[in-house]
This record gives structure tokens, sequence and C-alpha cells, in this order.
């Protein structure tokens, strides 16, 4: 196999969260023997499509997940379900304000972690630097170097709590997103899947959380 199949920027240890979520999504479980022989995507996909014991039903699921986050938003924000669309803005049911409360509202309806809440980008950069220059101080001072790490983390640990920034911008976004991070549960009955969904599927959660070109997933496409 050419050594220019190999995926860029991804190491080991990546793929292993990776994969975590997609067990927590698909609701299966991988055993360190049957991850020893993946090598490439291709073969990654077969093993998942294998794991997953449910019956094989033609309907999108990125569709149900809609109707079921249209219901949730209708229900426990009080908008007419007529007014909500794939392409509202979530500013237009999450203003804010209110943004922290009525996502944790979403979430307890749902019974899914959105995790669509972030702080501002220049507060991370602002944090990373602080980091970065905590890690320079320990050459200098010990003690200083690691109470500003301490601080610098318990920022970040802070930051996360009180972030309002969306990571997605519309409902249909989020339905996608909630798709890719709760397949299982986004299904009408969670006893079904479609198996013409999940090479697109999984090919979705590498490009997002890699940022890779979706042409470069290919079944070749070499993971370690």
């Amino acid at each position: 196999m050419k050594t220019d199949d190999k995926l860029e920027n991804i190491d080991s240890e990546d793929i292993d969260n990776l994969l975590i979520e997609i067990e927590k999504s698909f609701e299966i479980s991988f055993a360190d023997a049957e991850l020893s022989s993946i090598t490439t995507f291709g073969q990654l996909c077969d093993l998942v499509m294998e794991k997953i014991k449910l019956e094989n039903v033609d309907s999108c699921t990125t569709q149900q997940a809609f109707y079921k986050l249209r219901n949730a938003i209708s229900i426990t924000l009080q908008i007419d379900h007529k007014s909500i669309s794939t392409d509202l803005p979530l500013t237009v049911i999450l203003p804010h304000k209110e943004r922290r409360h009525r996502t944790k509202k979403l979430e307890r309806y749902l019974g899914i972690k959105l995790n669509i809440l972030s702080p501002p980008g220049w507060l991370i950069t602002t944090l990373g630097i602080a980091l970065f220059a905590s890690a320079g101080w320990l050459f200098v001072d010990t003690f200083v170097g690691v109470l500003g790490i301490l601080l610098t983390c318990s920022g970040f640990w802070f930051a996360q709590k009180v972030g309002k920034e969306l990571r997605v911008e519309t409902v249909g976004e989020l339905a996608k997103k909630i798709t890719r991070e709760n397949y299982v549960k986004s299904r009408r009955n969670p006893k079904t899947y479609n198996k013409n969904e999940i090479v697109d599927l999984l090919t979705d959660i590498f490009s997002e959380n890699f940022g890779l070109d979706k042409s470069k997933l290919t079944r070749e496409a070499r993971l370690f």
C-alpha cells in the first residue's frame, strides 16, 4: 500500500479517544483484539457495521433527530413547532442571556448532552498563552511555574463551565451533531439503524474531529 495513503496529523491517542465516542454513539463496544487488526478507515467502517446488532431500516436518522429536537424545543422552550425549521438560527431559540439555562432544559428533555457551548476564542487563546508562559517559568522559578499552570488549568475548567459561544449555528446543524454523537438515541426506534448511513456518518465524524477533507477518507486510508 502506498505510504501517502496514511492520514496526516492524527496520532493513535486521538483515534483512541474518537473510538470511545463512536462506541457511545452506536452503543457498541470494541475489544482490543478486534482493533489490533484494524489499519484502514474501510476496515473500521466494516467493524462498526459488524458490531451493530440492530434491525436495518431504510429511514433517515438525521431527519428523525430533527423531529425529536423540534419537539423538545417546542415543549421545553414553548416555541411554535411550525416556526422551527432546519435553517432557524440557534441564537433565536437560545438567546445569549438565557443560553445555558435553555440548553440544560433541552438536554434534560432529550436525555443527552448537546455539547454546543464553549468559551470565546479570545479567552482560550489567552489561557493558552498563559499556560505556555507558565511552563517556561518552570525553568526560572518552579513555584511560580507550577502555580501558573494550576491557575491556568483552573481557568480552562471554569471557562468551559460558563462559556456561552455556540459551536453550531442552526437547528439543522445541531440535528446533524446529535446524530453523529448519539446515533442510536436519535432514532425513532432505538432498536433499528440504517446500514446505508454508517460509512457517510463515520466519514463525517472523522472529518469533523480531525479537520480532514472527506475525499481523503477512502477505504484504503490508513489510520496507523
